[in-house]
């Protein structure tokens, strides 16, 4: 596990949480999503994607809140996303990562790409697309997947009581931090 959580501290700024920036190298093409997608089955896919658009033969999960650190992978070829993070029968729905995780971290081996979530506000952005025409591609085959200020609108304001607009600086510091450079 150590190797693996080294690995994710080379993408990812561990310590770092939303509206902060969470990746090592900001690429400027964030995408985002609601945080409970990246922790449903149907995410499967998009994941993959990503993955071989990277030359990954897997794809991992790192759970940074709460608790002590936990990982899981999935092999591209397969359908294990699920069975490694959610829960298959009443009895482990509480031991399920899809239910007790609040701040996650997925990326394969090459470190290329990245999903960064959390349960707070509500949200999950990705990055690492290939280039521009991917990322609308992959956007509109696997979406709905917002750019930052439309995650504001869309997305963050639930995890402020349902008030809008989404504080100023919350707002502001999330679309500075993954605006489209």
């Amino acid at each position: 596990m150590a190797g693996t959580v080294t690995r994710f501290a080379e993408v990812f700024t561990l310590g770092a949480r939303l509206p902060g920036q969470v990746f090592r190298e900001p690429r400027g093409d964030s995408l985002f999503c609601e945080y409970d997608v990246v922790l449903a089955p149907e995410i499967w896919p998009a994941l993959r994607e990503m993955a071989r658009w990277h030359g990954d033969d897997r794809v991992d999960l790192l759970v940074l809140e709460p608790g002590a650190r936990q990982t899981v992978s999935a092999p591209v070829g397969s359908e294990g996303y699920w069975s490694a993070i959610g829960h298959e029968s009443d009895d482990e729905f509480l031991d399920s990562i899809a239910v007790t995780a609040d701040v996650i971290a997925v990326t394969g081996p090459s470190g290329q790409w990245g999903c960064w979530g959390e349960r707070g506000p509500e949200v999950a952005v990705f990055q690492g697309f290939p280039d521009a025409a991917a990322r609308e591609e992959w956007r509109e085959r696997f979406g709905p997947f917002l750019d930052a200020a439309e995650a504001v609108e869309s997305y963050v304001w639930m995890a402020f009581g349902g008030r809008r607009p989404v504080p100023d600086e919350y707002a502001a510091a999330l679309v500075a931090d993954y605006g489209i450079g």
